[in-house]
Order: structure tokens, then C-alpha cells, then sequence
């Protein structure tokens, strides 16, 4: 099966040549459709680079990146950018703007928020919303769009502790309800349970490198990691701590 994206010694640097700051150094990988990838790692590690570079908004300054041409991408950011519309208007402008009837638009994005259950809320003003209700607006944005791969950027990171079961729980809703199969997902986080309950495969980074690419449950094996991945090891229990 062909990858959704295959990076091959991708480098991502930022700034001029002689002062140039390295987001990603070397980073060889390739996701397959329907995994379910969380990236890891401490802040400043290259997390939010390297979905940025999946989802096209980075490029590549050294090596390749590829991706599968026809796979509709959605992403998700730490603070979804809404628009001073209403709720309803801001997931149905996504669809007009790709060429949807604006009747056909405004009752798809209606269907959207009945999925995340704000339906009552679709007339309000969207930047009056609380965090975790901004977030669900955003994930009734992209799944109104039906995308094949799903990129989140820590997506509950500012949410209080029931609005991060919540999105969580509409996440992986959304990632096994794609009617071609099951929806890709990469999504950085520095929430253990939540990497525990989302993912299949954790890559653990640092200072811009890929140490260590696993299956979840590989990922939290300490007796492996303390003998093949000893950093990432430390940054688990740091974080456990």
C-alpha cells in the first residue's frame, strides 16, 4: 500500500543561511493510510515542524517529502483560527470555498455541528465560544470537509479536563467513521494517556531528530526503551512525573 507521506532526509531550517535555526535535521519516515501517529517530545523539538511540513504550510530545505496527491488534508492547530461569523458560517465558508452551493454548504455544516453536538450554538458568534467548545467547531470544520488524513497540532493542550475527553473522543470517532476506511491521524501531544489511547505507532523527537519510532506499546516498554532508546526513555518518565 502506498504511503500517505514518505519523507526521505527531510531538513527544515529556518532564518538566513549562517544563522539559520534547524526545526528538523535528516528525518526519514513514511505513514501509512490509516495510521494512527502521535509525535512526541519536549517544546521546541520539532513536533509542530514536521506536521506543518506534512500538511504543506513548511518546506523541505534539504532531502524529499512525498505526499499522496489525491489524499484530502485537514489540520487542526493548538488554537483553531475562527473567523467573527457564526459558528454555522465558519465551517460552511470551508465548503464554499471548494466549490459547494452555499444552501448545500450552510446544511452540511449543519450536519457537522450535530456531530460534535453544538447544534444549539450554530447562530452564536464563534470567538464567543469557551476553548474547548472553539475546538469542537474546528473539528466539525474539518470533518465537514470529510478528509482522508487528519493532522492536529496538541489539540486539547489549553482545554480543561472534560473538554480534553471531549475532543478526544471526537477525534477517534472521526478517525474510524471515514467512509472510505479508517482516517489517518498524526497529531502531536505531550499527553501520555492520550498518545496511549490514540495511537498505534508514537516517533519520539528531539532537537529536531527522529530517536525513536515505535508501535504505541513498544513506546511504553520500559525494559526496551531503557536498553535501545535510553532518551526517550527519560523524556517518558519526565513526563510521567
Amino acid at each position: 500500500m502506498k504511503p500517505v507521506f514518505r519523507l526521505s532526509g527531510a531538513s527544515v531550517r529556518f532564518g538566513p543561511t549562517q544563522n539559520a535555526v534547524r526545526a528538523l535535521t535528516d528525518v526519514t519516515l513514511a505513514i501509512a493510510p490509516g495510521e494512527r501517529v502521535a509525535l512526541v517530545g519536549a517544546n521546541g523539538c520539532g513536533k509542530s515542524t514536521l506536521l506543518r511540513l506534512l500538511h504543506g504550510l513548511a518546506r523541505a530545505t534539504a532531502g524529499q517529502v512525498e505526499s499522496a496527491p489525491a489524499a484530502l488534508q485537514a489540520m487542526l492547530f493548538q488554537r483553531p483560527h475562527l473567523l467573527r461569523l457564526s459558528v454555522q458560517s465558519n465551517i460552511a465558508l470551508g465548503l464554499w470555498l471548494r466549490g459547494s452551493k452555499w444552501r448545500i454548504a450552510r446544511a452540511r455544516a449543519l450536519a457537522a455541528l450535530e456531530r460534535v453536538g453544538l447544534v444549539a450554538l450554530a447562530e452564536r458568534n464563534a470567538r464567543k465560544l469557551s476553548g474547548g467548545q472553539q475546538q469542537r467547531v474546528a473539528l466539525a470544520r474539518a470533518w465537514a470537509l470529510a478528509p482522508e488524513v487528519l493532522l492536529l497540532d496538541e489539540p486539547t493542550a489549553s482545554l480543561d479536563p472534560h473538554a480534553k475527553r471531549e475532543v478526544e473522543s471526537l477525534i477517534d470517532e472521526f478517525s474510524n467513521s471515514s467512509a472510505d476506511g479508517a482516517m489517518t491521524l498524526v497529531f502531536a501531544s505531550h499527553n501520555l494517556g492520550q498518545v496511549k489511547r490514540l495511537a498505534s505507532r508514537v516517533i519520539y523527537l528531539e532537537q529536531g531528530r527522529v530517536l525513536a519510532d515505535l508501535p504505541v506499546a513498544d513506546f511504553f516498554d520500559d525494559a526496551l526503551l531503557r536498553q535501545r532508546y535510553p532518551a526517550a526513555q527519560l523524556f517518558v518518565n519526565g513526563e510521567r512525573g
